[in-house]
């Protein structure tokens, strides 16, 4: 069940070494206390294997590459292999640049992913070589409805069969496989669009929610998935008139921290395929 996810999570405290973007560090930083885990917040060469090497799973987010920190997520990425530590990877913008695209592409190819987390344009972009990603979100064009539904659903179980890994991709309807089974998670608001980083907070949740449930990782990530969603629900709820997308974001970050098994049960929605 999803609830025995977010129990074990507050039962375990998953330590979580992160090489993140700098705009939204601080927020990564605080949903992973609100779920239950602790961050680390780590990107030099010089301590990248030692940091993950002290953690129990490692989050990758490309948001904001550069010379220094490109070496540090091959360095811990692999250290982590080494330790069996699971790596999640969130390839932002992928498709935008190609420092972008080669960049996660290489940690695919060279770092051993248990979940990659991203828009269907990312998803798109590494495994189709393409795609048509509007700067860090994705193009209209890739939005899964209920239209497309089936062909999103098959295209993603194949995609992460091909990949070997976990595919987690968000948007208006959710999708995670590990190739066999998809998650269909319809939870969330339009409104989460407006805050930056809500994917990375998530990616972050994420790697906890693996790290914590490493023999039940699929579900895991999925339940990670429903926990933003529900958040965003529960925060959007909270509102008051004149309140925006500041208020919005802390608000999240506070249902998750108030979350349990039984408000997570009762608010997902989702099914099985």
């Amino acid at each position: 069940m999803l609830k025995d996810c977010l129990e074990q999570v507050r039962k375990t405290t998953p330590l979580i070494h992160n090489i993140t973007n700098y705009v939204t560090v601080n927020d990564v930083a605080n949903i992973l206390l609100a779920c239950g885990g602790s961050p680390i917040m780590a990107d030099a060469q010089e301590e990248a294997e030692d940091i993950t090497s002290i953690c129990g799973g490692l989050n990758i987010n490309i948001g904001t590459l550069n010379e220094r920190t490109i070496p540090s997520m091959f360095l811990a990425g692999k250290k982590a292999n080494q330790l069996g530590h699971p790596v999640l990877l969130d390839p932002v913008g992928a498709g935008a640049s190609r420092l972008r695209t080669e960049t996660a592409l290489n940690i695919i190819k060279e770092v051993n992913v248990q979940v990659i987390r991203g828009n269907m344009s990312e998803i798109k972009t590494l495994v189709l070589g393409s795609g048509t990603t509007r700067g860090v979100d994705a193009d209209i064009s890739d939005a899964v409805t209920d239209e497309n539904l089936k062909e999103s659903v098959e295209f993603v179980k194949k995609s992460a069969k091909a990949l070997n890994t976990i595919l987690a991709v968000t948007g208006a309807i959710d999708l995670v496989s590990d190739g066999e089974t998809c998650y269909v998670i319809r939870n969330g608001r339009p409104e989460m669009g407006q805050i930056t980083g809500t994917g990375c907070q998530l990616s972050g949740m994420m790697a906890a929610y693996i790290t914590a449930n490493p023999d039940n990782m699929l579900e895991a990530a999925a339940a990670a998935v429903c926990v933003m969603g529900v958040a965003g629900e529960t925060g959007w709820q909270q509102m008051r008139e004149g309140e925006g997308n500041s208020t919005y974001r802390n608000r999240i970050i506070d249902a998750v921290y108030s979350m349990d098994g039984e408000a997570l049960e009762k608010g997902a929605r989702y099914e099985i395929r």
